[in-house]
C-alpha cells in the first residue's frame, strides 16, 4: 500500500463530504490537513493538533484527510477521518460516508485513554463537516 494510493482514495472521499475545494486542494497539492470546528468552519491545523496527526498516521499506517474539533463534557475531541492501509476496507468505508458515518479516531485531549477508533456520525456544512453523534 502506498500513501499515493491512499491520497487519492482520501481526496475522492472528502469529494464525497462535499468540502471546499479549496481545502481539497491544499491536501492534494499542499499535504495541508484542514480542520472544522464551530458548526463546519475550516481552520488549519495548530502546531499541537498537526503533531497529534502525524503521530496517528505513523503509528496506524494511515492517511488523515480532514479533523474535526469539538469541546464536549468529556473533553476536547479531534476526530480524524482517515483512510486506513486495508484497502479492501475502502467500498465499506465509502457506503457508510454516503449514509452519513465515517471510521474515525477519536483523540481526547484532555484524557487520552478516553481516545478511541469507532464510527460517528458527520453531515457537510459550511464547507467543512460536522459531527452529528
Amino acid at each position: 500500500m502506498t500513501r499515493q494510493k491512499q491520497k487519492q482514495e482520501a481526496i475522492a472521499r472528502m469529494k464525497m463530504l462535499k468540502l471546499h475545494q479549496n481545502a481539497i486542494n491544499e491536501f492534494e497539492k499542499e499535504d495541508v490537513i484542514n480542520l472544522s470546528e464551530h458548526g463546519g468552519i475550516l481552520y488549519w491545523l495548530n502546531e499541537d493538533q498537526m503533531q497529534y496527526v502525524k503521530a496517528f498516521e505513523e503509528k496506524y499506517n494511515s492517511v488523515v484527510y480532514h479533523v474535526i474539533h469539538n469541546i464536549t463534557e468529556f473533553g476536547e475531541l479531534l476526530a480524524f477521518l482517515y483512510v486506513s492501509d486495508s484497502e479492501e476496507e475502502w467500498g465499506y468505508d465509502r457506503d457508510d460516508i454516503k449514509d452519513g458515518y465515517s471510521c474515525a479516531y477519536v483523540k481526547n485531549i484532555d484524557d487520552d485513554m478516553c481516545s478511541e477508533f469507532g464510527s460517528i456520525g458527520i453531515k457537510p456544512q459550511f464547507g467543512g463537516v460536522v459531527r452529528t453523534c
